[in-house]
């Protein structure tokens, strides 16, 4: 069964590790990744991101399917890896050091 909806399957490979439900599963992915891996998924999800957000807004925000949810997901870590990617060329924030990044408060859905 596909995780996302079928009009994205071609980001379907992306989804096993990119469709998480928490910002610190999806920060402690972009640390764990190398940048080859963050940029083939950024590349592959940019193009595709006012498609995805467009079949979103046509959904009930507060009920959205599974494969639905997990497209969001899949966007908010498009989101995580995009500074990364454009700017930092790096996962982690330059000059940081050891220093880690806890969210509490997670976006709804």
């Amino acid at each position: 069964m596909s995780a996302l909806p079928a009009e994205f399957a071609d980001l379907e490979p992306f989804a096993g590790r990119w469709c998480l439900p928490t910002e610190q599963e999806r920060y402690s992915t972009r640390l764990a990744s190398t940048m080859e891996d963050m940029q083939a998924f950024y590349d592959a999800v940019v193009p595709r991101a006012v498609d995805c957000m467009e079949y979103l807004e046509a959904l009930p925000f507060d009920a959205l399917p599974e494969d639905a949810t997990n497209l969001l997901h899949l966007l908010y870590s498009m989101i995580q890896v995009s500074f990364p990617v454009e700017v930092w060329r790096q996962p982690r924030i330059p000059d940081t050091g050891s220093s880690a990044f806890d969210s509490f408060t997670e976006p709804v859905p």
